[in-house]
């Protein structure tokens, strides 16, 4: 059995209020950027990969959001951990995940606890979870916790590549905190 639709609440739907084209101009910048697209680099040169001296120590992007990439839901970069020193300490909403390339050390982590009443309220463990990696490890960190990278090589620089995902910062948690930078910076 349908019910009726009270006629007052269909004029309330179509009362005169601000017009705007939210669809029209959605399906054109979805046109533009697919145009765009055609031209976005399918391959990324070594010599491409621009160097950064940043709060988390030095990296080489491989891919990155401002690099005119295909890729549109990872951003990767290599990152140079100097003998017996450590990068900077950050957390960020996405997970991350790193590839030891060379070398060995490890990683603390300050896990995240949150409630949410009427606003999110996050909190990190005192002390750290320690994890030990070296060539070849694969070491996955949770959303939101903690986390800094050591060499524990007093004489060889230890190299990993870091990726990320972007999306949840496009679903509007562009949550990213630097909370100590790596050493001279």
């Amino acid at each position: 059995m349908s019910k009726s639709i009270d006629p007052r609440e269909r004029a309330k739907s179509h009362a005169d209020i601000q017009h705007v084209n939210f669809y029209a101009e959605a399906l054109k910048a979805s046109e533009q950027f697919r145009e765009d697209y055609k031209g976005r680099l399918n391959v990324v040169k070594s010599s491409q990969m621009p160097l950064e001296r940043s709060p988390d120590g030095l990296i080489k992007h491989i891919i990155n959001e401002r690099m005119g990439t295909k890729e549109c839901c990872l951003d990767m970069y290599q990152q140079f951990i100097p003998p017996g020193k450590a990068t900077g300490k950050h957390r960020h909403l996405s997970e991350e995940v790193f590839y030891v390339i060379e070398g060995k050390g490890f990683d603390l982590h300050w896990d995240v606890r949150f409630d949410c009443n009427h606003e999110m309220e996050f909190s990190w463990d005192e002390e750290p979870k320690r994890f030990e990696w070296s060539q070849g490890d694969f070491v996955y960190i949770p959303p939101y916790c903690t986390h800094q990278h050591f060499n524990a090589d007093p004489n060889s620089e230890a190299r990993i590549v870091v990726i990320n995902s972007r999306i949840v910062k496009a679903m509007g948690f562009d949550w990213f905190e630097q909370i100590e930078n790596a050493e001279g910076y």
